[in-house]
């Protein structure tokens, strides 16, 4: 029979348990030992301070106090071994990081996402009719596309210069951006005209026209040339109108105008001078076709078109780019000072547009007076300097 035999294990001697206790012989590596030496590599230094950590959790110790103290230090082990579990799960690490990084975290409440389209009332429409409602979404937040319109207009000293220009300008407020008012003087830039057109709050240039003059009727003309070689210059785009500071306009006018793609007419209500009525003078249509003229002086009948220079618009790339409109010569188009009085719109127009047929009559059928032409102003007053009367009324003041 086969007998077993046991080699005894050498008797451990350094071994003393004392009260429950265990300690160690000197000739173990102590813990002091192990905090004082240097390892080799920092990995390995952290795995034996993590297994130090760990044993020092679960392995407890019985002081001389006794039991108690022994689990109160067990409780506030366990909490202190909690807390660091918890703040180490929260930590992002590796990756986890980069997908933190790659989001924006923040404590804004946003307000739920609103469907404009049931909001305002459009249905959701699906293939071609797509662009017609969206069309009709802009419509509604007024997100238009609007042909900027330049307005011309010459002004000179007078007695009611301020009226004028203040009346033309507040009028000009209410018409819908984008629009460029060009104001042109003779000779110098008046302080007063300036601070006016500030006011306004309007975008403006102010021009003036250096031009000796031998004839006062000549003085519109060329300052109209003035601002249509400063549009041609600067190639401004958008649609030109003359429009004299002493007429009075309707804001329908002004929208009217940016429908025009080339040039652009309608009928003007004329008070005429030293007489009590009113003519009217433009065009006749049929839809926006031109087919006619209005006119009752004899004394232009021989005139081709018979327009007001306030009853006509046109697309201001006509000046500075003929190659488009197809123009036969590429000379300036300006207005000519060396024809009758009277004469200046048909042969400025002449040089825009060939015929009736290149032009478009607005509104439709053009049954609305939407300017007039009154010739009002105070002939015999002298323009005051500094927009003060030369000869003041005197005032009397009474106190009670």
């Amino acid at each position: 029979m086969a007998s077993i035999r046991r080699t005894l294990s050498p008797p451990y001697h350094d071994r003393q348990y004392h009260n429950g206790t265990m300690t160690f012989s000197d000739q173990a590596p102590s813990h002091k030992a192990l905090s004082g030496a240097k390892y080799s590599s920092p990995l390995l230094a952290l795995s034996v301070g993590v297994r130090r950590f760990i044993a020092g959790v679960f392995m407890q110790r019985h002081s001389r106090k006794g039991q108690y103290y022994s689990w109160r230090r067990s409780v506030y082990r366990c909490f202190l071994f909690f807390v660091v579990g918890f703040f180490l799960g929260m930590t992002p690490f590796g990756h986890v990081e980069d997908d933190v990084n790659s989001h924006d975290f923040s404590f804004e409440i946003k307000p739920p996402a609103v469907d404009l389209k049931k909001e305002i009332g459009v249905p959701v429409s699906r293939g071609d009719d797509f662009e017609v409602k969206s069309v009709q979404l802009n419509e509604r937040f007024d997100f238009i596309t609007r042909k900027q319109v330049i307005v011309v207009t010459p002004t000179y000293n007078r007695a009611l210069q301020a009226y004028y220009l203040n009346r033309l300008g507040q009028l000009l407020r209410l018409v819908p951006p984008p629009l460029l008012w060009i104001v042109v003087e003779m000779n110098a830039a008046s302080m007063e005209t300036a601070e006016t057109l500030r006011k306004t709050g309007l975008t403006y240039r102010h021009l003036v026209c250096n031009k000796n003059l031998t004839n006062i009727k000549d003085r519109g003309v060329q300052q109209r040339n003035t601002a249509l070689e400063h549009i041609e210059r600067h190639k401004l785009d958008g649609i030109v109108y003359f429009a004299d500071d002493d007429n009075m306009y309707s804001l329908n006018l002004f929208e009217n105008i940016r429908k025009i793609s080339r040039f652009g007419t309608w009928p003007v209500a004329m008070l005429e001078q030293s007489k009590n009525k009113a003519i009217l003078e433009g065009p006749i249509c049929n839809g926006s076709q031109v087919i006619g003229w209005h006119t009752n002086e004899k004394s232009k009948k021989l005139r081709r078109f018979h327009v007001d220079m306030s009853g006509f618009a046109f697309n201001s790339t006509i000046l500075w780019d003929p190659k488009r409109w197809r123009r036969p010569t590429s000379e300036p188009i300006r207005q000519l000072d060396t024809v009758k009085e009277g004469f200046q719109e048909t042969t400025f127009i002449q040089q825009v547009v060939e015929d009736e047929s290149k032009m478009e009559g607005i509104p439709h059928g053009c049954s609305n007076v939407m300017n007039w032409h009154l010739h009002l102003g105070a002939r015999h007053l002298v323009y005051p300097r500094s927009w003060l009367l030369q000869k003041n009324l005197d005032v009397v003041l009474h106190s009670d």
